[in-house]
């Protein structure tokens, strides 16, 4: 009898053991958890569902994470980058000492005027960080065309100097603007200060809203661009923090934009370099023997007679000979006849088409037409007539001409034409998948 308690008290044991194994550890229990085969802990090597996962399934679903920042605004047109905050005052502040200093500059026995004596900035409109922030967004912001289809950028491309590769721009319903897009580097010194290949705006403040009014470019009334900023959720901030409350006006739409352009210098190119070695007696070469060639000729064919100072801008506008005396574009016209602007030579390698019509693809075609192509204009420039008042003609060899080309390359700025405070803001368009590679 004593033997049959024994027996029931140690089934009694067993059955206890086993239900305890399949009960959780105890919460006042610190021993760790011991990994067994197929039991879920540790490795999970039997393939025991966890969190997230189905029998057989190696994969667990992930967390979803956060959602993302959203991409249009409120009226579902792109939202840009406000965060971010430039420094344009800094920018422009660290132009070389050349550029700034009142006094003409020497190079290579080549002396160039000061840009200081060509700032056409006005004294009530000095660039200020939080105004050219205003400027950048709004440059790029399609919402100042009628149907949301362009913006300044869609003809002034940042990797092209801030001019268009096309011939002629596209305009927002498709038509094509009359002549080639100029190039906005430099823009700011030009001590006449007037725009446009036909210099109809007398000021920069002037040009930035003709284009925005034009029936071909972008087509959109004022008033109606006032109102449809104000629909969005960022401008009225953006306005504020420029001129201290969050009136939108065509006047401070104008104001930003030329900021933002003014503060479009280039000055950190190859030549800038030569020059700063040359000034700091540093006999390290910088220029081949071919671009040095090129800048003499430059120099000795009288193209510094008009290209003056170290910006490479004309002192004015000029009748190079691009045209006829019969041809329908006249430029500034009247007692002008045939004077065009020509904007800077900065980053002019990688601002093709030329001219105002830009129907000279490359730069070998533009020293070309010097070379042998100068119309005779009744306003024809004096420099570009010889003794007996015919177009000159400079019979330069390939050689002449390559190192012409050669030299014009130096003044491209690879760091001005990738800038991030120039670039656009606003979102890349999300990327459709390829229905080929969709699972």
């Amino acid at each position: 009898m004593k033997n049959a308690h024994v027996f029931l008290w140690a089934i009694s044991l067993f059955v206890l053991a086993g239900c305890n194994h399949n009960d959780s550890t105890p919460s006042d229990s610190n021993a760790p958890p011991t990994a067994i085969p197929g039991d879920g802990i540790g490795d999970n090597p039997g393939n025991v569902p966890g969190d997230g996962q189905t029998p057989g399934d190696d994969n667990p679903t992930p967390d979803p994470g956060p959602e993302p920042e959203p991409r249009v605004d409120i009226d579902g047109q792109p939202l840009p980058d406000t965060a971010t905050n430039p420094d344009y005052e800094s920018y422009v502040a660290g132009q070389p000492e050349y550029y700034t200093s009142l006094s003409s500059t020497e190079f290579h026995n080549i002396r160039f005027t000061s840009v200081a004596t060509q700032d056409n900035t006005p004294r009530d409109n000095e660039l200020s960080n939080p105004v050219a922030k205003l400027g950048r967004v709004l440059f790029y912001d399609v919402r100042l065309s009628a149907n949301n289809t362009v913006s300044c950028a869609s003809c002034h491309q940042q990797e092209h100097g801030f001019t268009d590769p096309a011939q002629l721009s596209t305009g927002f319903e498709g038509g094509h603007t009359r002549r080639n897009s100029m190039g906005l580097s430099n823009a700011r010194f030009y001590d006449p200060g007037r725009f446009f290949w036909d210099e109809r705006a007398a000021t920069m403040e002037d040009q930035t809203l003709m284009p925005i009014q034009d029936s071909v470019e972008m087509g959109m009334n004022l008033l109606d661009l006032e109102t449809k900023l104000g629909q969005t959720s960022f401008y009225g901030p953006l306005f504020t923090d420029a001129f201290g409350d969050e009136a939108i006006t065509s006047d401070r739409i104008s104001r930003a934009l030329s900021q933002f352009m003014r503060a479009m210098v280039s000055y950190e190119s190859k030549f800038d370099l030569a020059v700063q070695a040359e000034l700091n007696n540093d006999p390290t070469p910088i220029l081949s023997d071919q671009e040095l060639r090129g800048l003499e000729l430059f120099d000795t064919l009288n193209c510094t007679s008009c290209h003056t100072t170290t910006a490479f801008v004309l002192d004015r506008n000029h009748n190079n000979g691009s045209v006829s005396n019969n041809d329908p574009d006249q430029g500034v016209g009247g007692n002008l006849a045939g004077f065009f602007k020509t904007g800077s030579l900065r980053n002019i390698a990688v601002g093709a088409p030329y001219f105002h019509d830009g129907h000279l693809p490359d730069l070998m075609s533009v020293v070309e037409f010097y070379n042998s192509g100068i119309n005779n204009h009744t306003n024809l420039s004096p420099d570009l007539r010889d003794r007996l008042g015919r177009p000159v003609r400079m019979n330069l060899t390939q050689a002449d001409k390559a190192a012409l080309v050669a030299f014009l390359e130096t003044l491209t700025d690879e760091g001005f034409l990738s800038n991030p405070i120039f670039s656009d803001p606003f979102p890349p368009p999300e990327e459709t998948p390829d229905a080929s590679t969709t699972p």
